[in-house]
């Protein structure tokens, strides 16, 4: 039977993250509407070496452990729980309202059409365990800083923010200040 040999990239400095993850990313023009320009991530999901290298570079840029992963729906489920599973700490999930079984937390948070709804589970979190708040993108902030209201109200403390993608010029980090000033994106626009 043939020896098979893979051959993978050498581990990626951060600088050297970023350019692999932009090169990676489609621009959709015009989605989901006239004059925007979407970052399309779903490239990078066919890329399993870069997928490794992203999850090595969000944990390379953690300070502290922390107890828990919280993935905000439903893209920040991905990186979120690979992260989380790599680290060996539970990987617990933010929803859209009506989407999770048993008792919940809730929190109402504004949109620029409307407002919405997510739930974290209640017995989800334990009372003062540093969670981690992931997401694929972070724009505006308002669901992140709408999760960190939700790890709060389980008791527990937000550690920090991580996203694949900051899209700098809609100043999402000045809504998550108020919770952490931990906030790591791996590629800025």
């Amino acid at each position: 039977m043939p020896h098979l040999v893979q051959t993978l990239k050498p581990k990626l400095t951060g600088l050297d993250l970023e350019k692999e993850i932009r090169n990676t990313i489609r621009d959709v023009p015009d989605f989901p509407k006239p004059g925007i320009l979407f970052k399309d991530i779903t490239p990078v999901f066919y890329d399993q070496q870069l997928c490794s290298h992203i999850v090595d570079g969000f944990i390379a840029s953690m300070t502290e452990k922390p107890d828990a992963m919280l993935g905000i729906e439903s893209r920040g489920f991905l990186f979120g729980f690979a992260v989380a599973n790599k680290l060996g700490i539970p990987f617990v999930m933010v929803r859209k309202v009506g989407k999770l079984p048993s008792k919940t937390h809730q929190v109402e948070y504004e949109l620029e059409y409307g407002s919405s709804v997510i739930e974290v589970q209640q017995d989800a979190l334990q009372p003062n365990w540093n969670v981690l708040i992931h997401d694929d993108l972070l724009a505006t902030g308002g669901t992140a800083e709408a999760a960190a209201r939700l790890v709060k109200k389980s008791g527990a403390r937000v550690l920090g923010f991580n996203f694949v993608i900051a899209l700098d010029f809609l100043n999402g980090k000045e809504k998550l200040i108020q919770h952490s000033n931990n906030i790591t994106c791996l590629v800025h626009y």
